[in-house]
């Protein structure tokens, strides 16, 4: 009776070693520890790691870009929106001139090539004058609006490539999963999750970069335009100026200005 206990204990003993894991436990032990966006990132191909490296540098140029304008648009803003108020009062342009001493913002600017244009002209009120004195605001209005604008064109690059950047970077993970797959010869969840997850977070920092580039480009266009709309009141005061100049015949400059 002892032999035959004895002979099933080793029996069941052996069946419990041969028998297959259940898969829940293989489940668990192939599920990563750390399934956290830095753990995922480390546990990343290389070029999923690049792409994502790629779009959290765009991402922090674009709010590089977002802090320097809205410093730029403010201050600069804010200094041209007080001279074109000085431009209304009842002063002469050779005042405005003297005024703007060695200022370069960009209605001193304005200031100074209208000032040379009158200087070039030599003091003649002849019909052409004013048709001159635009043309030359035109031009430095045109220069001021592109040197504010710069930088700007890198934001709209960031928001129409990055959501294809982060979508490669996703492409490229899941095919890396399937050939995970086919290499395994399993379909276990563990196998495929971490996989996904990586290629999911790749096209998360795509929209990361992608979304805040498009809105803070819309709202600097618009800070951009408000600028110009100043540089055009200012354009329009000095025009003003010019032409009661004309009709009281006084168009004398005490300064020369460059």
């Amino acid at each position: 009776m002892q032999s035959n206990f004895g002979l099933r204990h080793v029996i069941l003993t052996v069946a419990l070693a041969l028998a297959p894991t259940p898969a829940l436990a293989i489940d668990q032990a192939l599920l990563p520890r750390n399934l956290s966006p830095w753990g995922m990132f480390l546990g990343a191909d290389v070029v999923v790691k690049t792409v994502m490296v790629g779009l959290a540098v765009a991402s922090l140029v674009t709010w590089t870009v977002w802090l320097a304008k809205i410093i730029e648009l403010r201050r600069k803003g804010a200094l041209a929106l007080q001279r074109t108020r000085a431009l209304e009062g009842n002063l002469t342009l050779a005042e405005a001139s003297a005024r703007a001493g060695d200022a370069n913002d960009a209605v001193v600017q304005l200031i100074q090539s209208c000032a040379r244009e009158a200087e070039l002209s030599g003091g003649v009120l002849d019909d052409g004058l004013q048709e001159r004195v635009a043309l030359r605001l035109e031009r430095v209005e045109a220069a001021m609006s592109r040197q504010i604008a710069r930088g700007t064109g890198v934001l709209a690059t960031i928001g129409a490539v990055a959501p294809f950047v982060g979508l490669f970077g996703t492409v490229w993970g899941i095919m890396n999963s399937f050939i995970g797959i086919s290499e395994s010869h399993t379909t276990s969840l563990a196998v495929v999750a971490p996989g996904i997850a990586e290629a999911l977070l790749a096209t998360a920092l795509g929209l990361v970069a992608a979304i805040p580039a498009v809105v803070i480009y819309n709202h600097l266009v618009r800070g951009v335009a408000n600028y110009r709309a100043l540089l055009g009141d200012a354009s329009a005061q000095l025009m003003l100026l010019v032409s009661r100049q004309r009709d009281q015949r006084e168009f004398r400059l005490t300064r020369a200005a460059e």
